[in-house]
């Protein structure tokens, strides 16, 4: 239902109309660059699978979603950034009305460079039955304040081989953990992330207090159950300071409220 929304408000001029003023810019073939980078980096969970990163003089904003269901009562993140990354196009991780007009959004799979950045957008299935549901989930990976992210959006299936190459050795990774229809359960999650070998872990897409009666999410606890063997980092807050030079040696699960 959620992605006939979308496409509907796609159809309607929503996004036709934007783009043909200038406003937000569907980037799909950005020249591959590299970029190291240092400094700090921040990371601010806005709800579900949005997330604020900045740091290397960058902002980029992460699934952006329209308030309901999972994330009836958390406001819409629409906070400035020079990127937003969207992993589909369903209200609840891509919702793009409302945001400001010199907003780049990259949303299709492939190699960019955005400002320095290099970027890169990993095709994986949105579901568990080759993405004849749900269609594609995009994987984002980069690297900024020296610092190598990857944001697994809505993966719900296995990643391949060929998925594992585009990925390498992440420091961190946001990972649904939920369940769903279309994201990773507990388990799944777990395997993925001994798969990957990152230093960190944030869990995202999983109910929390701020959902409604409807949403179909487990709470993050039986991934933290799982992940027993890890350090477990239960933040008072939303934000995280990272540097490269403190990055855990072993691997660490990091909760947001």
């Amino acid at each position: 239902m959620q992605r006939r929304q979308f496409i509907q408000l796609a159809k309607g001029g929503l996004i036709s109309a934007v783009s043909a003023a200038g406003a937000i810019a569907l980037d799909r073939n950005l020249s591959p660059a590299y970029s190291q980078g240092g400094g700090s980096l921040s990371i601010q969970w806005l709800g579900h699978m949005s997330f604020l990163i900045s740091g290397g003089g960058k902002t980029i904003l992460t699934h952006p979603f329209k308030p309901a269901g999972c994330t009836a009562n958390k406001p819409q993140p629409k906070a400035s950034a020079d990127l937003i990354l969207i992993s589909s196009r369903l209200l609840d991780e891509g919702y793009i009305g409302g945001l400001e007009k010199t907003n780049r959004v990259l949303y299709q799979p492939g190699a960019y460079s955005v400002q320095g950045l290099n970027i890169q957008g990993i095709r994986m299935d949105h579901d568990r039955i080759g993405g004849r549901r749900f269609g594609t989930n995009v994987a984002w990976r980069w690297q900024q304040a020296g610092i190598r992210i990857l944001h697994l959006g809505g993966a719900a299936a296995p990643i391949s081989a060929d998925q594992r190459i585009l990925i390498g050795r992440p420091d961190v990774v946001i990972i649904p953990v939920g369940g769903g229809p279309k994201g990773y359960t507990a388990a799944e999650a777990q395997a993925v992330v001994s798969a990957l070998n990152p230093r960190i872990v944030i869990p995202s897409h999983y109910r929390t207090a701020k959902a409604s009666s409807n949403c179909e999410l487990s709470p993050v606890d039986e991934f933290l159950t799982l992940m027993s063997g890890a350090k477990i980092q239960k933040l008072g807050g939303s934000s995280l300071q990272l540097t490269a030079s403190s990055l855990p040696s072993s691997l660490s699960v990091t909760v947001f409220s």
